[in-house]
């Protein structure tokens, strides 16, 4: 089976290293052309909570022949439509793609290539790109865990090939309640990401604010009062009930949930959003497809997400140089309920 990472980034360098160094094939594929002559030179260098340095196959997509069985997705999903129409020719009738990118990333592959045609994967540990060739892994080696499933609840036949794969890095579950999974994962997505990209700092950094991890907690709770009133059962992150552990009734249950996130998010104290690091170089985030998912689905409910909502606003303003990420950004929260 020939497979490909497509958009080998922060995350796609460090799965692509794992694959390799197991000796699988794989094939990294990139438009940034400065970090694939680097990989070409001196292989994959991934540093943080783990180091290693792995000769890797890599290319530009001008580069790419042939066709693929399995493609891991890997890139920024806004643009999801246009790049899987432009890499058609590099698949079979029978390709699979695996969606391992933020937000809600499914339907826009599905729109192309079919529902039959599409496995899901949330990932719960997160990369910093540092430099052409080198990745960041900023999650604890124990945390590096993968959920996959299918939008349709139906079995992929490619689904234990991504399986085997991806458990060449860290512990795979393929699960049924795939909707319940992405969920959870655009939970993180929006809490600690957004505050994460709002103030400038890191998931620990929000977390050990007070102010800030009040705003995550109602980011938080928002999403969990979204998917009660769409009927979607929340998966557990890494074995954590996360309604369970968060879903605060009244002041006594809201301050133990406060105290608690600290230590939900401590493996992945180090990690920097993704969307921060896009702010730091002047790109465009994924925001819209992350709090604004949650903004979308609650007008959608009828369930109100203030919170979420700011983030997408002070976000979106942050992109367009009206404001700077920042902690000060906290004081926009105040007053919301």
């Amino acid at each position: 089976m020939r497979t490909a990472i497509l958009g080998a980034g922060s995350m796609g360098l460090v799965l692509g290293a794992y694959i390799s160094k197991a000796k699988e094939q794989v094939d990294l594929i990139d438009i940034n052309r400065e970090h694939v002559e680097q990989l070409k030179k001196n292989g994959a260098s991934i540093i943080g909570t783990i180091k290693m340095n792995v000769p890797v196959n890599a290319m530009t997509n001008d580069e790419v022949t042939g066709k693929y069985d399995l493609v891991f997705l890997m890139t920024k999903q806004m643009h999801n439509k246009s790049i899987i129409e432009d890499f058609l020719p590099h698949l079979n009738e029978d390709s699979v793609i695996c969606t391992m990118q933020n937000g809600m990333p499914e339907p826009s592959v599905a729109q192309v290539i079919g529902d039959d045609r599409v496995v899901g994967c949330t990932i719960a540990w997160g990369a910093t790109y540092t430099g052409p060739g080198v990745s960041e892994l900023t999650s604890e080696t124990d945390s590096l865990t993968f959920d996959i499933g299918t939008v349709t609840g139906k079995p992929n036949p490619k689904m234990n090939e991504i399986k085997r794969l991806l458990e060449l890095m860290g512990p795979t579950t393929i699960v049924d309640n795939f909707a319940g999974a992405r969920w959870a994962k655009l939970i993180i997505n929006a809490s600690f990401s957004g505050m994460s990209a709002v103030m400038g700092c890191t998931f620990g950094e929000a977390a050990a604010n007070k102010q800030s991890r009040l705003c995550i907690l109602r980011i938080i709770k928002e999403c969990i009062d979204v998917t009660k009133a769409l009927g979607i059962k929340i998966e557990p992150i890494q074995g954590q009930d996360v309604v369970k552990l968060i879903d605060y009734k009244d002041k006594i249950t809201e301050m133990k949930s406060l105290f608690i996130i600290p230590i939900v998010i401590k493996k992945h104290n180090l990690l920097k959003a993704s969307m921060l690091q896009d702010l730091e170089h002047g790109r465009k985030t994924e925001i819209d497809a992350m709090n604004g998912a949650v903004s979308y689905y609650g007008k959608k409910a009828g369930v109100p997400t203030p919170y979420n909502d700011k983030v997408v606003e002070i976000v979106h303003s942050i992109e367009n140089g009206e404001r700077t990420f920042s902690y000060d950004n906290l004081e926009l929260f105040k007053g919301l309920k």
